[in-house]
């Protein structure tokens, strides 16, 4: 059957630039066939904007792949059609599927760096779908029109970038070429497969930005694919959520926002660090996983994961229909606001909302705020912070910048730039910025990865520097770090059981029985089973290699783990998981965190102080309610303007002020003040003399700025 056609072409009402019907995507292997989508319907008009959400594995990636056949190997479509511009691409031959690629349909993936070929340089991939798809088009035209390009989109010094290679670039760099490359051939539909992923704030804001600007001005339709519940606030008109396969809810953006109908979709927006009752709560979680699509389930896929799933939602499937009226129409037995129900007959109910659609037979009922209709779990026990445990003082880090053919040192980067801080034991120290502030680098050198170039670093009142090399081996076991990338930093040869006993070993910890038993305790701890010993890491999904990853941190009972960005690719539901997981970790443990984020959201509900770092410097330190209510530097206020708050309200209206402008080069940074150069309040003091540090708001409040901000602001936005 049919799931949806969800708008029917009437008179005057144009017709969809793409029409998927009742579609079917199987991925065959040797073992078993995974049915990845079960009767997708979506429509989408010329020139409107489509976000697709939903967790890891529900298909959003498979729906935007499907349109231009890129389906993995295995994969098939084994039922409906995509109809774009009047034309089947479901059935479409390998030739015209290639003049449809990059041509009339662009797509922006998720990482560019895969993406890109590292044996181009820019310039020849920008070109390169011109020649491909421009009858006539000469070498010479193309190169200009990829030049132009590259402009369009932002690049800075373009003619130079077109000689480049992709590893030569950022990653927003890089992302501008990605999109450059979708829409040199000025497609009719840009699909952006969860194109800011990954980038910090600013980078993301100005990608969409970009983005958005591009869209208009071509005229384009655009599909995007992302987890992040702020970007759809944001970016798009309408929005379909999508769960194991299918879609379960679908609307105009404002209207989801304000009342989603789907109990998936509420407990998606109860997850979020936003909706949290308050800083340091246990966030709302969805229980259990998302089902195996090996097996087409039985009634509501939702089902088992639901709060108030009954048995007609364990025996039945919901069908994705139009949202009934609350109020009954005169002469009808039921009283007003009384629970509708999506079997009832068309004539007893006025049919209202046709754009919000819902499969769901218990649906959240029409006033209640999402987290209303969730269990609240119980607030977390906070510690309290004791003594100082770690000590910046004045840390400097300055790597060689070499060049030329014998690798003459051309001079330094100045990663970091004399900050100071410090961090009690069982607190959560948070530190923001923008990619390439120096956040990383300060966390590799609390972990003992980097040599500081000048500075000290003090661990529970000792110097670093000091220790002895047999001391520095002992020391390591009491600060860990857990990586970004959780897949690159385990040996992809080894087992789990070897991977978090490697630790133990090195450092002569127990016998192999001890080890052992140890090992089993971490996995306890976070939530995995025992048996996962003897899998490999890419057997496990995301959010299980973070848990281990976060185990693996644990192993040698650290005193402080440096997190770095431990949450960034992950999907709202998993996030909140793993956030509560540290915080459960840390009160029984009595661990300490650097928590090292560009999410500004999460930093706030998970951190007690926070810091943030501009080029290399300690701009703001503070509690984390008083940074976030009255932020002091004009850089704090720009990350918080820019950032995709998950609420349309706060976009619509429009008196926010993101950050502007480029991070200048580490190797030359501005005299003075390093923000000048982007500060809406610079003066000329700003050039000639670093700012000191002052405590306007009193004493734990620091800022330096030669004009601290004085008036709050966004005490509630982030």
């Amino acid at each position: 059957m049919t799931e949806l056609q969800l708008s029917d072409a009437g008179p005057g009402t144009p017709a969809p630039l793409l029409s998927i019907d009742d579609l079917h995507v199987d991925i065959a292997s040797r073992e078993r066939t995974v049915h990845a989508l079960d009767g997708i319907s979506l429509d989408l008009a010329p020139g409107e904007a489509l976000g697709v959400v939903g967790e890891s594995g529900c298909g959003k990636t498979m729906t935007a792949l499907s349109v231009l056949g890129l389906l993995p190997p295995g994969g098939a479509v084994t039922g409906g059609r995509i109809l774009f511009d009047g034309q089947d691409l479901a059935a479409a031959s390998a030739p015209t599927l290639q003049d449809v690629r990059g041509n009339t349909v662009g797509m922006v993936f998720q990482d560019p760096l895969t993406s890109l070929n590292p044996t181009m340089t820019i310039g020849a991939q920008v070109a390169e779908p011109l020649l491909l798809h421009r009858e006539g088009i000469g070498r010479k035209e193309a190169w200009a029109r990829a030049e132009e390009m590259l402009r369009l989109v932002g690049m800075p010094q373009p003619s130079e970038r077109m000689k480049a290679y992709p590893h030569q670039l950022s990653g927003g760099m890089r992302q501008r070429v990605a999109i450059a490359m979708a829409l040199v051939c000025e497609p009719k539909l840009l699909i952006a497969d969860e194109p800011t992923t990954a980038l910090d704030v600013t980078t993301q804001h100005q990608i969409l930005e970009l983005i958005d600007n591009l869209r208009r001005t071509l005229g384009m339709a655009m599909i995007l694919v992302t987890h992040d519940l702020g970007v759809i606030a944001n970016r798009v008109d309408r929005v379909a959520v999508m769960y194991a396969g299918k879609v379960a809810e679908q609307a105009d953006v404002r209207d989801l926002f304000a009342r989603p109908r789907h109990r998936y979709t509420e407990a998606l927006f109860a997850a979020l660090p936003e909706r949290a009752a308050e800083r340091g709560t246990e966030l709302h979680t969805i229980p259990g996983l998302p089902p195996s699509l090996t097996v087409r389930p039985t009634g509501c896929r939702f089902a088992p994961r639901c709060l108030f799933a009954t048995e007609e939602c364990r025996e039945r499937e919901p069908e994705l229909g139009p949202e009934l009226a609350q109020e009954l129409v005169p002469g009808s037995e039921a009283s007003p606001g009384s629970e509708t129900s999506l079997e009832s007959e068309a004539p007893a109910h006025e049919l209202v909302g046709a754009e919000h659609r819902f499969a769901c037979f218990h649906p959240v009922p029409h006033g209640d705020a999402p987290e209303a209709q969730v269990v609240t779990p119980p607030p977390a026990t906070a510690t309290e912070p004791g003594e100082v445990l770690l000590e910046l003082d004045a840390l400097v880090k300055e790597f060689p910048l070499t060049g030329g053919p014998f690798a003459r040192r051309r001079g330094t980067v100045s990663a970091v730039g004399g900050v100071s801080l410090t961090v009690r034991r069982g607190e959560t120290f948070g530190m923001v910025g923008e990619s390439g502030c120096g956040k990383t680098t300060l966390g590799r050198i609390v972990a003992g990865l980097e040599e500081p170039t000048a500075g000290t670093v003090r661990f529970d009142g000792r110097d670093l520097a000091g220790l002895s090399r047999t001391e520095r081996r002992a020391h390591r076991r009491r600060i860990q770090l857990m990586f970004q990338d959780s897949t690159a930093a385990m040996d992809p040869r080894m087992r789990v059981g070897e991977i978090l006993r490697e630790p133990l070993v090195i450092q002569g910890v127990g016998t192999r029985a001890d080890q052992e038993r140890l090992t089993a305790g971490l996995l306890d701890a976070v939530g995995l089973p025992r048996g996962a010993v003897h899998r490999y890491p890419h057997e496990f999904s995301g959010g299980q290699r973070q848990r281990l990853g976060l185990a693996r941190a644990l192993t040698l009972s650290p005193d402080l783990v440096v997190a770095d960005e431990p949450v960034s690719a992950l999907d709202v539901s998993v996030q909140a998981q793993i956030l509560n997981l540290m915080r459960e970790l840390q009160h029984d443990r009595g661990l300490t965190y650097l928590f090292i984020s560009h999410d500004l959201a999460v930093i706030r509900h998970l951190a007690d102080t926070v810091g943030v770092m501009y080029l290399g410097k300690l701009v703001e330190t503070g509690p984390a309610e008083q940074v976030y209510a009255a932020p002091l530097h004009p850089y704090t206020r720009g990350l918080l303007d820019t950032v995709n708050v998950p609420d349309p309200a706060v976009a619509a209206a429009g008196d926010r002020e993101p950050l502007h402008g480029e991070t200048p080069s580490a190797a030359k940074p501005p005299s003075g003040c390093r923000f000048r150069t982007r500060c809406p309040l610079a003066q000329d003091v700003c050039a000639t003399t670093e700012p000191p540090v002052s405590t306007p708001n009193g004493a734990g409040h620091q800022v330096a700025c030669h004009f601290p901000l004085a008036a709050p602001r966004l005490a509630s936005r982030v």
